[in-house]
C-alpha cells in the first residue's frame, strides 16, 4: 500500500469532487465465504459493523475468518468525496479511511467481541498511521450503525484505554462516529489476501490483549 505524509484531515471544501455513481464492477460473490460482496440487503437479524484499522487487506482477512460473520468487504468511509477511487483516497484529498465492512449475526458473534478484536489487531494510539503506512486513510475508526453499537464502542474504548494508560502506551486516537456513506473499493481489493496469499499485511498492534471477563 502507498504511504503519504499527510497526517491532517482535509477540509470538506477542499475535497476532490468524486462522481455521482459507482464506476467500478465487482465479482458478485465473496471469494472465501460465497456470500454477496455488495451486501446492502442485510439478512434479517444481522448487523453491520464498519471499522478502520489501517490497510484494509489484512483487516478483511482477519474478520472473514470469524465465526458468525456472514460477509465482508473493503471500502472507503468517513470522508467527503462520493464514489472515490483507491488512487484518490491515497492522495489524502477525499477524507476517507480504508475500512472493512462486516455483516454479522449477533446471535453467533457480538459487536462487542468484534470491537475487542479490533483493538487487539491494530494500534489505536498511532493517529494518522498504522506502522509504516502513514496518512489519514490509515486512521483508526469505528463507525457505528446503531445507538447500542455507539455505547459499546465508547465503553470498550474506555476500558482498553485505561489498560494502555497503565502501561504508558499512549492515548487512543480512534475516531468514533456514526456511519455515513460507505463506498465499496474496487474489485482488485476485495478479499485481496485470498487472491494473493503472499500479499502485504500490516498488523501494527500494542501487543496488549483486551481484558477478559
Amino acid at each position: 500500500m502507498f504511504s503519504r505524509r499527510k497526517t491532517s484531515l482535509i477540509d470538506p471544501a477542499e475535497a476532490l469532487p468524486g462522481r455521482d455513481s459507482d464506476p467500478f464492477r465487482r465479482a458478485e460473490k465473496h471469494v472465501v465465504l460465497g456470500t454477496p460482496v455488495v451486501s446492502d440487503d442485510v439478512p434479517d437479524g444481522h448487523e453491520v459493523a464498519i471499522f478502520g484499522l489501517g490497510c484494509f487487506w489484512g483487516a478483511e482477512e482477519v474478520y472473514w475468518q470469524r465465526e458468525g460473520v456472514w460477509s465482508t468487504s473493503v471500502g472507503y468511509a468517513g470522508g467527503y468525496t462520493p464514489n472515490p477511487s483507491y488512487e484518490e483516497v491515497c492522495t489524502g484529498r477525499t477524507g476517507h479511511t480504508e475500512a472493512v465492512r462486516i455483516v454479522f449475526d449477533p446471535a453467533q458473534v457480538s459487536f462487542a467481541d468484534l470491537v475487542k478484536q479490533f483493538f487487539e489487531i491494530h494500534d489505536p494510539t498511532q493517529g494518522m498511521r498504522q506502522g509504516n503506512d502513514v496518512g489519514t486513510q490509515y486512521r483508526s475508526a469505528i463507525y457505528y450503525t446503531t445507538p447500542e453499537q455507539e455505547q459499546t464502542a465508547r465503553d470498550l474504548t474506555k476500558i482498553y484505554g485505561d489498560v494502555l494508560a497503565e502501561r504508558s502506551l499512549g492515548d487512543i486516537t480512534t475516531e468514533i462516529a456514526p456511519a455515513g456513506p460507505y463506498y465499496y473499493a474496487e474489485d482488485a481489493h476485495q478479499q485481496y489476501l485470498a487472491k494473493n496469499p503472499y500479499g502485504y499485511r500490516c498488523h501494527a498492534n500494542t501487543g496488549v490483549a483486551f481484558p477478559r471477563d
